[in-house]
């Protein structure tokens, strides 16, 4: 796409309690001349909800905006849960009849129809789109200030969302890796984490979930257990999807074991 302009979007979900009050943000910067902030109240909710809506929203800005160029974009979330749904779940998913492999339902399912339909009709536009995951609170500008929005809006604060000149924006979004130094993963699938990450192991053993250094360890546990469950993580923010999965949150493991 020699012609395309190229379009980074910054997205982020909040929700105070999870569930709770519910808020979404997303700063969009457009062939790094303008920027448009995008953010509303989501209402009683859940961070994962939000963190899709974000993603969501911004991509219908962009089928929306009446750029004649291609447009070659770059979504950076720190949702695992988002990544890993739209490259590596969603078309499993789909294949099973929007079930998970335990034979549950998928959890979110209308917005991850609504992502799918959105992601069709933007390739259809001449939009490309790439996903890339960085880490929350890492001082990454943009991810920083999707944060701020979604969680101003969750809040119920007052929040000024700005569209204008990049030039008066006031906050570099090519600081700490917000351009092209992160992770990127496309819409047909690929691993999440980067090749330094640090593995962990979960399981659930009688409705107790636990960490594990190792897989030995793991396997230990949840050999011949019935209805045991176990899965391999890749840092905090990969723990906390899988366990929101589960039905837990990572307040409830167990020191490691």
């Amino acid at each position: 796409m020699s012609d395309s302009l190229e379009v980074v979007v910054f997205t982020d979900g909040a929700a105070k309690g999870n569930p709770g009050p519910g808020g979404w943000g997303a700063v969009i910067c457009v062939a790094r001349a303008a920027v448009c902030e995008l953010g509303a109240f989501g209402g009683h909710t859940t961070n994962n909800r939000m963190e899709m809506t974000a993603a969501l929203e911004a991509l219908a800005w962009l089928r929306g905006s009446g750029q004649s160029h291609a447009l070659d974009v770059v979504i950076v979330t720190d949702s695992t849960y988002l990544i890993r749904g739209v490259t590596q779940w969603m078309a499993s998913w789909k294949r099973r009849g929007w079930k998970t492999t335990e034979g549950t339902d998928v959890a979110n399912r209308d917005l991850w129809e609504a992502l799918g339909g959105a992601l069709a009709q933007t390739a259809e536009g001449r939009c490309k789109v790439q996903w890339r995951h960085v880490r929350g609170h890492a001082g990454i500008p943009g991810n920083e200030r999707a944060d701020a929005i979604a969680s101003g809006f969750a809040a119920g604060t007052a929040v000024v969302l700005y569209e204008g000149p990049r030039a008066a924006y006031g906050i570099d979004l090519d600081a700490a890796g917000g351009r092209r130094r992160v992770t990127a993963e496309s819409t047909a699938g690929g691993k999440v984490v980067s090749k330094k990450a640090r593995y962990t192991y979960l399981s659930v053993v009688d409705g107790v979930p636990a960490r594990h250094l190792n897989w030995p360890d793991c396997e230990r546990r949840v050999k011949g257990r019935s209805g045991a469950r176990f899965k391999k993580a890749a840092g905090a923010a990969d723990e906390k999807t899988i366990l929101a999965e589960w039905g837990f949150a990572l307040e409830d493991l167990t020191r490691p074991v």
